[in-house]
């Protein structure tokens, strides 16, 4: 009788919501991967300029929550993925601190705060996991999870006093904004329409709308004031 009504459930299900949810965690890797091109070229230009740090050390965080989640639900999905972003969001923080100007107000904060917070929040994630209950560390770390996505999401918007100030979208770096948009757009289908998960849909719709926000600024702004938004396409 259940695996009727599950099948009857499989059914009744748009067939390009359920692509959707096939293709959510693909365009997680496309957001890990969107901020390489910048790093690249931080690396190249031996210099961060005014680039926030916040994009690259909340991606640390929020992939390590999601993975301890992910191995406490034992779901391959989520902890493979998220060990995957956390690794390489270790690897972005590292060259940025390498080349970050010392007197960089633009972070936010200072380096070493970055460094401290970070420490802070993986400890106490690992240290629930340990010493709770499963099913109260879940729910600790999930609602942990959610903070920590939308901050991912909405952190290239911590540099938006300076956007406002210069009136150029430089900051704002357009590969991880279209990425995140996709990405926040497929799990919110899939997380409203198919799982009908708070955790899925409330952090990714959240990201989606920050998303326009930045792509709004971008289009306003682009690289400078006599930049147009053609000029921040990539070629």
């Amino acid at each position: 009788m259940s695996l009727l009504k599950e099948t009857m459930q499989m059914t009744s299900i748009p067939a390009w919501v359920s692509l959707s949810g096939k293709m959510a965690p693909f365009a997680a890797f496309v957001v890990f991967i969107a901020p390489y091109p910048t790093i690249r070229n931080i690396n190249k230009e031996r210099s961060a300029g005014n680039l926030p740090l916040l994009p690259y050390s909340s991606m640390v965080v929020n992939c390590y929550v999601w993975t301890i989640y992910g191995l406490l639900k034992s779901e391959s999905k989520i902890w493979l993925t998220n060990m995957i972003g956390c690794i390489l969001g270790l690897v972005y923080s590292t060259q940025f601190f390498q080349y970050c100007p010392a007197n960089s107000f633009n972070l936010p904060g200072t380096k070493s705060q970055h460094k401290q917070i970070a420490a802070i929040i993986i400890m106490f994630t690992t240290l629930c996991a340990v010493v709770l209950p499963t099913t109260m560390s879940i729910r600790l770390i999930g609602m942990m999870g959610v903070f920590f996505c939308v901050v991912l999401f909405g952190s290239p918007l911590s540099s938006l006093k300076t956007v406002i100030q210069t009136k150029s979208a430089k900051s704002i770096q357009l590969p991880f904004t279209l990425a995140c948009m996709v990405n926040c757009g497929l799990w919110s289908i899939f997380g409203t329409m198919e799982a009908k998960d708070f955790n899925i849909y409330f952090p990714n719709i959240l990201g989606l709308i920050l998303g326009f926000v930045q792509l709004f600024f971008i289009m306003l702004y682009g690289n400078g004031h006599t930049a147009n938004y053609s000029q921040t396409l990539p070629i």
